[in-house]
């Protein structure tokens, strides 16, 4: 059993001082003081004021630390596992991108057996983002591998699956969209790298469409006259969607505009490449080489190829360019993927996951937590 005090606690959307967190592998407690007995064995751990809350969940990262998911090794995992943890990130979806069926298979099955055997910040499912996209918005994405949706390409992975990211004005999309949505509800169908009007997006929601990937970026842009996708999301009160806040990838103001609109339905990601947490150089993305300079990954014509944005940057940036609160954010990448994903994660309540952070208030990583056991701890 452990125990942190002299914390600031996030719970129930308050941060609560002159509490005691309890925890083993589950929250088992938060009480007002810790009497400890003779018969006691508790590890005490002080927070020295700093601000505790569950840990963070990123739905869309691709690699960090040098590694990436489409390497499709078990070391891969492993890397990308205890790279995140220095950014605070307990759990993760596990990325794929579209390259050849071959690549892709091999990064599924890699990610089917490897998944539990990771040791860092676990993997909670996988997000396949791509092939089932549009190749006029394919982005930093090899367009020459898209391909129309279909189950044959995941039917061996539906358990791991949780998230798919599609274009729903494609050929096929509609009944994969609506099959997808019948036989497999527990999968998060996610409209992006699409080209869809706002009349085809808000179809797509009636089809089982019910989040959408990476908000603003390789999608339909938003016209006065022509709405598109983002017009769709911002219309739509029960569709989630995420976005990138690393400064380069949105604007300050469209973030602040995305923040007030979306409120709860708002998750913030990284969609970091392998260069994460790694020097500025070059690095290989999809089988493309990105080069990485003062924190922007390009393809050599330019385009954005990912991130190299880490979680709790993100959330220093949506709390300094946005309205957005210290609460809000935490909920942004705990609470609010947590209930979409549904996991018993997200929030310091007792039975829930003992995924936990202790970070500073400019969201600087002290110690990470995950299954009550420490998995880092910042070297002074």
């Amino acid at each position: 059993m452990t125990a942190i005090y002299n914390a600031k606690l996030f719970i129930d959307n308050e941060i609560i001082e002159d509490k005691v967190l309890l925890f083993n592998k589950k929250i088992v407690d938060i009480l007002d003081d810790l009497i400890l007995s003779d018969t006691d064995e508790i590890e005490l751990i002080d927070a020295k004021g700093a601000y505790v809350s569950a840990g963070f969940i990123d739905m869309h990262v691709h690699g960090s630390g040098g590694a990436d998911v489409m390497d499709a090794t078990p070391q891969a995992l492993e890397t990308l596992s205890q790279t995140l943890l220095q950014t605070g990130t307990t759990s993760f979806l596990a990325t794929t991108m579209t390259m050849s069926k071959v690549a892709i298979d091999n990064a599924l099955q890699n990610i089917q057996t490897h998944a539990h055997s990771v040791t860092g910040a676990n993997i909670v499912g996988i997000h396949l983002e791509g092939p089932f996209i549009n190749t006029s918005k394919h982005g930093a994405q090899d367009k020459h591998y898209v391909q129309s949706a279909n189950f044959a390409l995941i039917e061996k992975v539906m358990d791991e699956v949780k998230m798919i990211t599609v274009a729903p004005e494609v050929a096929g999309a509609e009944d994969f969209i609506k099959q997808m949505t019948k036989e497999y509800p527990h999968i998060i169908l996610s409209i992006g790298h699409s080209d869809a009007t706002y009349e085809e997006s808000m179809q797509s929601f009636t089809w089982g469409i019910s989040h959408a990937t990476h908000l603003f970026n390789a999608m339909s842009p938003f016209h006065h006259r022509a709405p598109g996708i983002v017009g769709a999301v911002l219309d739509n009160d029960e569709v989630s969607c995420d976005i990138i806040p690393d400064l380069i990838h949105t604007h300050p103001s469209i973030l602040e505009l995305v923040h007030k609109t979306k409120k709860d339905k708002l998750h913030l990601i990284t969609d970091a490449m392998r260069a994460g947490c790694m020097v500025c150089g070059e690095y290989d993305l999809g089988g493309q080489t990105v080069t990485v300079k003062e924190g922007k990954a390009t393809l050599e014509d330019g385009t954005l190829a990912g991130s190299v944005l880490r979680l709790n940057e993100a959330l220093l940036n949506m709390t300094t360019h946005t309205s957005m609160t210290k609460i809000e954010a935490i909920n942004a990448v705990t609470k609010i993927p947590a209930k979409k994903l549904g996991l018993k994660k997200g929030e310091l309540k007792k039975g829930y996951d003992a995924d936990i952070v202790i970070f500073d208030e400019n969201f600087s990583i002290i110690h990470t937590i995950v299954a009550g056991d420490t998995k880092y701890l910042k070297s002074n």
